[in-house]
């Protein structure tokens, strides 16, 4: 039986009367990438904010690493924390800042280990508002790192990062995981959160609405696949008469699918009448696409 790392059973934050979290439950198991997602005053922050032990809950039972985050005085030697918006001080550079961190946290830290996962080296010695901001989030995630945590905390690590600078990153938290780190990610990108994480959680107003791998997600939220065939009218008729949902959108053709498999029935017939079509691609909603749905159905409600 897998160990889960983190339990959440009925969490609620409330400030005044304003309840930021409400009732919410979840778990992440030993080396899983769980990520946390949804708009902004969704509850995520504070969510991690209370794991983290730096904020107090209202109600409900947490337990990471089987402590109790608001209790716990050791806790934070076992936990690494990437927070929104790291930063350091200025003048300092990123060996005198990893220098810092082996002496408060742990002196034994494998510092030239850390350096070559995450990519550090070319930059060791350059003040750090001399970096860029893909660095700076380096710099941070090999700072979360140096007490040779059991779980990371990493709240919207490539916020603001260019394309390749989030990449980057990427490939840090594949190498995280493949070393059997566990890994709480919150992130407003729903193509990271569908690349980096076994399952996620989506917040709004507080409340989880759903949960599960990004593909049970999608299965269970998205509308009709959609085959899209650029043709003539020929190829519409064939498609109309095989009983099929079929309709022109300028060259292209829309069917809408009941199930994915009628995508290769109907190319096989299109083959088979020998009807002339350019081309052909499948349409299927992915996370991001489910996400913004559920997200503004709940809003109109």
């Amino acid at each position: 039986m897998v160990e889960n790392v983190i339990e959440v059973h009925n969490l609620v934050k409330r400030y005044g009367d304003f309840t930021a979290v409400d009732g919410i439950d979840f778990h992440i198991a030993r080396g899983e990438v769980f990520s946390l997602l949804g708009p902004n005053g969704a509850g995520k922050t504070t969510t991690v904010e209370i794991l983290e032990g730096v904020r107090k809950r209202t109600s409900g039972d947490v337990e990471v690493m089987g402590e109790d985050p608001g209790k716990s005085s050791d806790l934070v030697f076992r936990i690494g924390i990437l927070p929104q918006d790291f930063s350091f001080v200025y003048n300092s550079t990123p060996r005198e800042a990893l220098e810092f961190y082996r002496k408060t946290l742990n002196p034994s830290a494998d510092i030239k280990s850390i350096i070559e996962l995450v990519g550090i080296g070319d930059f060791l010695d350059t003040p750090y508002q001399k970096i860029s901001g893909g660095q700076k989030q380096r710099l941070g995630l090999s700072l979360s790192m140096v007490n040779n945590p059991d779980i990371l905390f990493l709240d919207e690590p490539t916020s603001g990062l260019d394309p390749q600078a989030r990449r980057n990153i990427w490939k840090v938290i594949e190498s995280l995981k493949e070393n059997g780190k566990s890994i709480l990610l919150t992130t407003h990108y729903l193509e990271e959160a569908e690349l980096l994480a076994d399952r996620v959680a989506i917040m709004d107003k507080g409340k989880i609405i759903d949960s599960g791998t990004p593909m049970e997600i999608v299965e269970r939220h998205h509308e009709k696949d959609r085959l899209i065939i650029r043709g003539d009218e020929d190829i519409e008729h064939i498609i109309k008469n095989e009983g099929f949902a079929a309709k022109r959108n300028g060259p292209y053709i829309e069917v809408s699918l009941e199930n994915i498999k009628d995508a290769t029935d109907i190319i096989n017939i299109l083959y088979e009448r020998k009807a002339k079509f350019e081309d052909f691609t499948l349409k299927r909603e992915s996370l991001e696409d489910v996400f913004v749905r559920m997200v503004g159905e709940i809003e109109e409600q």
